[in-house]
């Protein structure tokens, strides 16, 4: 028999959507469901070097309580601050950090040829690792060497082997993280591709590694001769294994300012370029000054996962049972996969089938078993990977309850 689902979107998807920092006086909203935050090594590794994770414990219990997951993103240098590098290593001998102007501010960068720097960023974040892998609270981690960790010293002095880390460190750096996380998706910016900084471009074996992306300076008047081409250098599939996210560029008040309008900043429409990318989520803290809460919900909707059921069946497993199966037939109108676990549910009892890698497009059928008659139409979506309090949406067929 046929099951009449009714079920509507008006919300973003978990793990997606438009993001606002975790300090925004906006931040308690519907309207997103992810909070961006920087975070320094200095905030988690204490002066005598030891570890205390208990402000980032603090950080997501805060976060989750407004009902949304973290992005987090650990940076040594910031402009205009001193490095995040824990005292323990900054007072060593022939750690010489540099100081100078960048973008016009004083400046503090890491000195990466001492040996310990080196070692200490690979234990932070196999402790990292150790303790929030598997952590729902956090749903993206963010990292990277240079300014904002977004791969670049492109104001300052830039020394590979000095004021950043050298190709042969970076190589070991992204594999040992790949090595570290089995759950817990990480990410790095598109300007690492950039040769003068990297050795992944061309890098068959450190591009196969199944790391997300992000874009600092998303629908930049640059985008289609930079940007772009540093998103088709990283792989043109890589949407398909592992998320793409960003924040809309501040180059310019204009950039900003007009990042939802119709048209875009620079004639290009925030959903067609969210599209092109498969962009899963998106930082636009400033958006509340210039946008309503509801266009930031409804930009937050159209990027991401979108499920939608197709075809709900329910047989019965034989003339006299009290159990069902029920049979969905789903496909995502969405523009990226999930890129988690998640699984129709009937009754509280999940599908054979995961939701994970289904693409814009796709169909799949998932089969949930023996399923009580009068729950077989109370279909959810359950993940493991999102909070208890959220929900994921998912659209059905528009027929009448029988």
């Amino acid at each position: 028999m046929d099951l009449p689902i009714r079920s509507t979107i008006s919300t973003p998807a978990p793990m997606s959507g438009i993001v606002l920092w975790s300090d925004s006086p906006n931040v308690a909203t519907d309207a997103v469901t992810l909070e961006f935050r920087y975070c320094g090594y200095d905030e988690v590794v204490q002066p005598d070097g030891t570890y205390d994770f208990s402000f980032i414990d603090q950080l997501l219990d805060q976060i989750a309580a407004r009902n949304h997951q973290a992005i987090l993103r650990f940076h040594f240098v910031y402009p205009g601050k001193p490095t995040t590098v824990p005292n323990s290593i900054r007072e060593l001998p022939n750690y010489n950090e540099t100081v100078a102007k960048s973008e016009g501010k004083t400046t503090s960068f890491c000195d990466w040829s001492h040996d310990e720097l080196k070692r200490f960023t690979l234990e932070f974040y196999q402790r990292f690792a150790n303790r929030y892998d598997r952590d729902r609270r956090i749903a993206y981690l963010q990292t990277g060497f240079g300014l904002w960790g977004e791969y670049h010293i492109y104001s300052g002095p830039h020394e590979l082997g000095k004021t950043f880390p050298d190709k042969e460190f970076q190589a070991e750096f992204i594999r040992h993280m790949d090595s570290c996380f089995e759950e817990l998706t990480w990410s790095v910016s598109v300007d690492a591709v950039d040769p003068q900084y990297s050795p992944l471009k061309n890098n068959p074996s450190l591009l196969g590694i199944n790391f997300g992306v992000f874009d600092d300076s998303f629908l930049c008047e640059e985008h289609p001769k930079y940007n772009a081409v540093n998103w088709k250098s990283m792989g043109t599939d890589r949407w398909k294994r592992a998320p793409g996210g960003g924040e809309f560029s501040y180059y310019n008040n204009r950039d900003q300012r007009l990042a939802l309008s119709p048209r875009g900043p620079n004639g290009v429409p925030f959903e067609h370029d969210a599209a092109r990318f498969h962009i899963t989520y998106m930082i636009g803290n400033d958006q509340p000054k210039y946008q309503s809460l509801d266009r930031i919900k409804e930009a937050g909707m159209a990027i991401g996962y979108r499920f939608r059921i197709i075809q709900p069946q329910a047989i019965l497993e034989h003339p006299d049972s009290k159990t069902v199966t029920v049979i969905i037939t789903a496909t995502n109108d969405g523009v990226a996969p999930i890129y988690r676990d998640a699984y129709f549910a009937a009754a509280g009892i999940r599908a054979n089938e995961t939701l994970l890698g289904l693409l814009p497009g796709q169909e799949r059928v998932f089969t949930i078993e023996s399923v009580p008659r009068p729950g077989m139409k109370s279909i959810t979506i359950q993940s493991d990977w999102v909070l208890p309090s959220q929900t994921i949406p998912f659209a059905g067929l528009p027929t009448e309850a029988s």
